[in-house]
Formats: C-alpha cells, sequence, structure tokens
C-alpha cells in the first residue's frame, strides 16, 4: 500500500530469561588491592551469582592467566553453583567453549560484569556486540584500576550499542513481577542496597568543577 509506514523494530533491551547468560570477567584474587572497590564489585557479583543461580540461568567465569594472577576470589563460590570456569590469556572472553555454549543455550542477552572495565569487560563486550548478542553491563559490578578508565570504559561500550544498567534493574528485570515464583528468594539478595561504588561521586566531579567555573566567570 502506497504511503504505509514500516515499523522499526524497537531495541528495548529487555531480558528474557531462557535466552540470558551471565558473565563473570577475571574476577581474580591478584587484582585485589589495585582495582577500585573491588570488595564491592565482588559482593555486587556475588548477588547477581546467587540470582542467576536460584533462576537455574547459565553462568560462566574467566581467569586471565591464571598461573600468574591467581584464581577467582574465594568469595564466589564458584564450585558451589556449578559455574564452569575458563583459562584465558587474551583480554575478550568469547573463547570457543564460552561461544559453544552460547549457542547451544540459544543466548541472546548477555550481563556482564567483572574488571577491567577498560580492558576484558570492554573488548568482550565488543566482542558480543559484533556477534549480534545484547549485552547488558553491569555498572555498579564493573569496575578498573582508575576510575578515569572505568567511566570512560563505560562511555566507549554505551556508544557502541551496550546497555547500562544496575545488578539491581537486572535482578528484578529477570524476575518481572512479584508474581514470579522466587520473587521472594530475589527479594532477599536485593533487600538491602548495593554498596556503593564510587559511580555517583565520579559523575558528580564534572558537574561541580562546571558549577565552580560558572561562579568564578560571574565574579569576574
Amino acid at each position: 500500500m502506497a504511503g504505509a509506514i514500516t515499523r522499526v523494530p524497537l531495541r528495548l533491551g529487555k531480558l528474557i530469561p531462557q535466552n540470558t547468560c551471565l558473565f563473570l570477567c577475571d574476577l581474580q584474587e591478584k587484582f585485589r588491592n589495585n582495582i577500585q572497590y573491588f570488595p564491592q564489585i565482588v559482593e555486587i557479583s556475588g548477588r547477581l551469582l546467587k540470582a542467576f543461580s536460584l533462576l537455574e540461568l547459565p553462568v560462566v567465569a574467566t581467569e586471565q592467566y591464571p598461573k600468574g594472577l591467581g584464581n577467582t576470589v574465594a568469595e564466589l563460590s564458584l564450585a558451589e553453583h556449578n559455574v564452569p570456569v575458563f583459562d584465558k590469556t587474551k583480554f575478550s572472553m568469547c573463547l570457543p567453549p564460552i561461544q559453544d555454549i552460547i549457542k547451544d543455550k540459544e543466548i541472546k542477552s548477555v550481563v556482564l560484569c567483572g574488571i577491567e572495565a577498560h580492558v576484558c569487560v570492554q573488548q568482550t563486550a565488543l566482542d558480543l556486540l559484533e556477534s549480534g548478542l545484547e549485552v547488558h553491563v553491569v555498572v555498579d559490578a564493573c569496575s578498573s584500576r582508575s576510575m578515569t578508565d572505568r567511566m570512560y570504559a563505560f562511555e566507549r561500550m554505551r556508544d557502541s550499542g551496550a546497555f547500562l544498567t544496575t545488578s539491581e534493574s537486572v535482578i528484578l528485570g529477570l524476575a518481572g513481577g512479584s508474581s514470579h515464583p522466587m520473587f521472594k528468594q530475589l527479594q532477599k539478595i536485593i533487600w538491602e542496597s548495593a554498596p556503593d561504588t564510587g559511580l555517583l561521586a565520579a559523575r558528580q566531579k564534572p558537574l561541580l568543577a562546571a558549577l565552580a567555573d560558572a561562579g568564578k566567570d560571574a565574579k569576574l
């Protein structure tokens, strides 16, 4: 029909549990004293791990050169959750066995957390996006050695097509509503607010600097 309007599908980034996988990137012991807000990042990643385990959704983890950088931190108890762990030397998590899991389980969306945001997390996100998957970067569960690298990595990934989100948003998004049979158990995970990981302070600095500059100009 002449003049008919073609609707372009909206890219909303809704999480469909049966097509979603959690990626835990390189949360290793040797990084503990070097990564900004490392204990908080681990705690929040643990929340996501518990939620995915409750919902019986797939989880994969990687370790970057574990011979030199150690294994995944004990707090996450990956073995108790039956999480497969893959060694790597390349930065991206998109290793052949992980790609096989994505294919076998018909994964369409990946929830991504870990370290470092500007290296392994970012390269993983870009590879996943390039392969046609939706990527949800959990900003309160990703970090780097410097806040500058961390914040610009988030911008880079968002500009490339990733969704920036938070741990609580992901967990409640997977539940979909209070009628979910596992809602009360999921609610217990997020009952206390997630610990601060410095994101608000980092976002407020440019604003405070701009206000300070405006004040100086007004005095001239």
